[in-house]
C-alpha cells in the first residue's frame, strides 16, 4: 500500500504542488502526494511551466485548503510543509501523522524581476524541491 503524502505551503500555487508533482513522478510506486495551502490562491503558471519542462503537468490541478484536507479525515503518513520558517507556524497538526517534516523554500511568487529571472530563480526551487524528494525517496522509500 503507498503512504500518503501531504505538502503544504501558503497559498497551494507552487512549491506544494511542485513537490507533490514530483514525489509521484520520482516515486510514485511507493507514494502517493497531495498538496494544500493555508489560504489557497491560483496556481503559479511559472510552476506550472517548469514542470512541463520535466513532463510533469499540473496546469490542470486545483488548489485546496489545508483546512479542507484537516476536515475530510484523510490520514498522512507524513506531512510536509515546505514555506518558510515564519509562514509554517500557521500550518495545522493532522492527527494520525506518524511523520512531519519541514523543508523550507523560497516563495516563487515572491519574486522580482524580468520574466526570464523569474523562470531561472523559479527553475532553482524546482531543482532544490526536486533534489529533497530524491533524498526523501531513498531515505524513506526503503522497504
Amino acid at each position: 500500500m503507498k503512504k500518503k503524502v501531504l505538502f503544504i505551503c501558503v497559498h497551494n500555487s507552487a512549491r506544494s504542488q511542485m513537490a507533490a508533482a514530483l514525489l509521484n513522478k520520482r516515486c510514485g510506486k511507493l507514494f502517493e502526494a497531495h498538496s494544500a495551502g493555508l489560504e489557497p490562491g491560483t496556481l503559479n503558471p511559472l510552476a506550472v511551466e517548469v514542470l512541463r519542462e520535466m513532463d510533469i503537468d499540473i496546469a490542470k490541478n486545483k488548489t485546496q485548503a489545508v483546512f479542507d484536507v484537516f476536515k475530510s479525515g484523510e490520514l498522512f503518513a507524513y506531512v510536509i510543509t515546505v514555506c518558510d520558517e515564519s509562514e509554517a507556524k500557521g500550518c495545522p497538526i493532522f492527527p494520525g501523522v506518524t511523520t512531519r517534516l519541514h523543508w523550507s523554500f523560497p516563495d516563487p511568487s515572491k519574486l522580482s524581476g524580468t520574466l526570464e529571472q523569474k523562470m531561472n530563480e523559479t527553475r532553482r526551487v524546482r531543482d532544490k524541491i526536486d533534489n529533497q524528494i530524491r533524498q526523501f525517496c531513498s531515505e524513506y522509500g526503503a522497504p
